[in-house]
């Protein structure tokens, strides 16, 4: 989800630069409602669970682009590469450095840009540069409104009233601030009476939404798999705030002009995923362990997972009335 929307500085310069351009953008069915609605796209194509890497090829083999550019440098993006043909480019991941910094901890990086900026590199020729502007995701008025109806029938009754946004979930377990935590952090938050709360997240996430929830009844309302992608955007839109790890709801505040206060793990800054051009404050703890994964891991290699453990619900909720203007 994240590298998705992390592509779309691109999208917005690569239009400005090229108003008549046609741009085609092909992702997974999952993510292309991030891109709905993008004034900059001409056309969508998403990869869904019963097409294949063949089919698609075919498709766009039928097109005539005058340049392909591959944004994720994976092995399904370079089987696709290679059905469709022609010349590509694409982008750095610095796979050397990443390797040397999670197995040495030696920082052999020498390229500090964010991912979103990295990815300028497969448009090398077009004459285009970032912008210094954030993320963006496209929502319309009748999804908003979906996102309130959801709001309000969990409880929230008064739209004046502050809203917060707690997205506990991650695809790695690693990456998750203890739960223990989140439930302390909504207990505290209640205590304060300055705020409701909405838990959002995707299925997996219910159950510990429910026990988050549980411990600020009246102010929380857990969201978590009730919301399509595009509506749970839109209940981030209606936040002053969220909080969450290193995952795609992260990037998905920010993209909708939502400050966010980032807890991060495993992962560090070189990687290139820190929020991006947003409002934001993130919360790590210098160990020497640190990074110990690219994407997270289904247990700390150490057995202490400190690098999340020891970021206390204090220093989070102190993070949230401090956000940088």
């Amino acid at each position: 989800m994240g590298d998705v929307i992390l592509t779309t500085p691109l999208l917005r310069v690569l239009r400005r630069a090229h108003p008549s351009a046609r741009l085609t953008m092909v992702t997974r069915d999952r993510y292309a409602p991030l891109l709905e609605g993008n004034p900059h796209l001409h056309r969508l194509m998403a990869l869904g669970p019963g097409s294949t890497l063949s089919s698609l090829a075919r498709e766009l083999r039928r097109e005539t682009f005058t340049h392909r550019l591959d944004l994720h440098r994976s092995l399904r993006s370079r089987h696709l590469r290679w059905l469709v043909g022609g010349r590509w480019t694409s982008y750095p991941k610095h796979r050397m450095a990443r390797t040397a910094l999670i197995r040495m901890h030696r920082d052999i990086y020498r390229d500090r840009r964010p991912v979103a900026e990295r990815y300028f590199d497969a448009a090398r020729g077009l004459g285009v540069q970032p912008d210094g502007d954030p993320a963006e995701v496209f929502l319309d008025l009748a999804t908003l409104r979906r996102a309130d109806q959801a709001l309000a029938t969990g409880g929230r009754r008064d739209d004046s009233r502050t809203l917060l946004a707690l997205a506990p979930g991650a695809a790695h377990a690693t990456k998750r601030w203890p739960l223990a935590h989140w439930v302390a952090l909504a207990a505290r938050l209640e205590a304060q009476g300055t705020a409701d709360l909405a838990v959002l997240g995707g299925p997996d996430d219910r159950d510990a939404g429910a026990a988050i929830a549980a411990a600020a009844p009246g102010r929380a309302v857990n969201l978590a798999g009730v919301l399509t992608l595009r509506e749970t955007a839109a209940v981030l839109k209606r936040a002053r705030a969220a909080v969450a790890g290193d995952t795609g709801l992260l990037h998905l505040a920010t993209a909708v002009g939502t400050p966010v206060v980032g807890l991060y793990g495993p992962t560090v800054e070189a990687f290139g995923f820190f929020p991006y051009r947003g409002r934001a404050t993130v919360l790590q703890r210098d160990l020497p362990c640190r990074p110990c994964s690219s994407h997270g891991g289904p247990a700390c290699p150490l057995g202490h997972h400190r690098c999340l453990a020891d970021l206390e619900p204090a220093a989070v909720a102190h993070a949230l009335t401090h956000l940088p203007r």
